[in-house]
Parts: structure tokens; C-alpha cells; sequence
């Protein structure tokens, strides 16, 4: 039975303690701020991140250096024989084929899987994979399965400003302005790693409505007879979030929903007081 250790990095929305209870291994994702790095819950918290934010400070997120990546692989290595590490989608940053080249130099040792997620539902693709390796496949198993269900997952997303998305480029100033004179709510929704708008709407109540009737419709087509998790997540205020979280788990009493805080990779994007929720295949 092969050693295997599963890594992630800190855009799955996995906290450092959840890491460390289920063993799973995190590499830290920079965001910077004002020009100055920082990684998430290590030298900036969230509250601090969304104080800044609020005060118009200018964020970006970054790849970690090569140094960062090397690194991390080596001293894991010294515990395990291979590694499968699962970075945020190669459709939203660069760092996953980065990465991939990197692994070149560990002669196989370290494969570098393409899973094509983010936040709350890369975070649940660490957890599949944990739960294979300890169910005896091998790395390439493992490797194989986050493939070939890279696809069975959702989300939706809504903001409750559009200034975050025109700082980020996302919507040009006119839409934002005009958005905002309206009350216009954009659901975004994330496949494969994309992001897409799904839907706009008139409010944040319709905004939430409109998450809701594509999470039923989801489980109604794609999802139907697969074992599925349905989670929420939020940035911002913990409460507004719980809150959130509670409402859907009313709406979807058959699941457990579980919430969790946005990454700040989404978050730096979409602003304080978005709200999400997902579907997706577990293992």
C-alpha cells in the first residue's frame, strides 16, 4: 500500500485546523495588498482583510514562488512516498500549470491533478481523495477518480456591491453604476472553474431565490441518483453567513449543509457580503 500524501492549497477555503484534524496537507496561495504579500489566516485574518478592503485597498491574488511549491513538496516527501496535490482550477490562475512543471523535476513523485475547482468544492476534492488513499488506491487511482468527476460540482454566487467586481475588471464602471442605480444582483455561477453569469436580477432576495432554483434544478438533472453534498459559503460577516446557511439547510432538510468563509481568492473579487452555495459529487 503506497504512502501517499494529499495536498491542497488555501484557495479550497480548508481552514488550518480542518487541515490539520483530517491530515490533509495545505500550500498557502499569497494575496497582496497595497503591494505588500500576505497569506490568508497566517499574517492576515479576515477581519483585517475585509477592513482594508473596505478602505479601498488595492488587492490582487499571486501565485506562491517556486521556492514556496519546491519546498512544501520536498518536506512532505520526508513523510511520504508520493503525493497528489489538487490546486485551485487551472481555468482561474496559472499556478496549477506551474505547478504541473515543477513536478517534472520529482520523477513522479508528486502528480499535480487538474481538478478543475475552487473554495467549497475543491475543498470537498481533498477530502474524496484523502478518502481513497485510505481506501487503498494508489496515487494514479486517485488521480484518475478527481478526473473523471472534476466536472460534478456547482456553484452560485451573488454580491451584495458591484464595486468589487468593476475594481476587478469583471463589469465595466457603466454596468456598475447603472447596476447599483437599479439594484441589479448578478448570480454567478462557477463550472468547471469558470466564472459565468447565470442570471440578473432585482435584489438580493431574488438573488438568493434565483441560487435556490438552480441548486433544485441541478439536483433534479445532473445530480440525480449521485451522491451529492450541498454546502454554503459567505465573505464577511459570520453571521449574515449563518444565517444563510441556515436558511438552506430548512430548504434542503435531507442534507447536512454545512457553511464555510469564501476564500479570499473569491473574495478580493466579489466583495464583503457574498453569499454562495454548491452541489457536488462526493465520493
Amino acid at each position: 500500500m503506497q504512502n501517499i500524501g494529499i495536498i491542497t492549497d488555501t484557495n479550497s477555503g480548508l481552514s488550518a485546523a480542518e487541515a490539520a484534524a483530517s491530515g490533509i496537507l495545505l500550500m498557502p496561495m499569497p494575496v497582496t495588498v497595497d503591494g505588500r504579500e500576505y497569506v490568508e489566516n497566517v499574517n492576515l485574518s479576515s477581519g483585517e482583510f475585509f477592513r482594508r478592503l473596505a478602505e479601498g485597498a488595492a488587492v490582487a491574488t499571486s501565485m506562491p514562488s517556486p521556492d514556496t511549491v519546491i519546498h512544501c513538496w520536498k518536506e512532505a516527501l520526508k513523510t511520504y512516498d508520493q503525493i497528489v496535490y489538487i490546486p485551485m482550477s487551472s481555468a482561474l490562475s496559472s499556478s496549477c500549470q506551474s505547478a504541473k512543471l515543477f513536478a517534472e523535476d520529482f520523477g513522479g513523485r508528486v502528480r499535480v491533478v487538474d481538478n478543475r475547482r475552487i473554495s467549497i468544492t475543491q475543498k470537498q476534492s481533498a477530502y474524496d481523495a484523502l478518502k481513497w488513499r485510505d481506501e487503498g488506491l494508489s496515487a494514479a487511482e486517485i488521480e484518475q477518480r478527481l478526473l473523471d468527476t472534476a466536472l460534478d460540482a456547482s456553484i452560485y454566487l451573488t454580491v451584495e456591491s458591484l464595486q468589487y467586481l468593476k475594481r476587478g475588471g469583471r463589469i465595466t464602471p457603466a454596468l456598475a453604476a447603472i447596476g447599483t442605480v437599479l439594484n441589479l444582483k448578478p448570480v454567478i455561477t462557477i463550472q468547471g472553474g469558470k466564472l459565468d453569469t447565470y442570471k440578473k436580477v432585482r435584489g438580493l432576495k431574488a438573488a438568493q431565490n434565483a441560487m435556490i432554483e438552480a441548486i433544485r434544478a441541478d439536483l433534479d438533472t445532473r445530480f440525480r441518483d449521485m451522491p451529492v453534498c450541498l454546502r454554503t459559503a459567505f465573505a464577511g460577516d459570520p453571521e449574515v453567513g449563518a444565517a444563510w446557511n441556515e436558511r438552506i439547510q430548512a430548504l434542503f432538510p435531507e442534507f447536512e449543509v454545512t457553511g464555510d468563509p469564501l476564500p479570499i481568492s473569491i473574495a478580493c473579487h466579489t466583495g464583503p457580503g457574498t453569499l454562495a452555495m454548491g452541489v457536488f459529487r462526493k465520493a
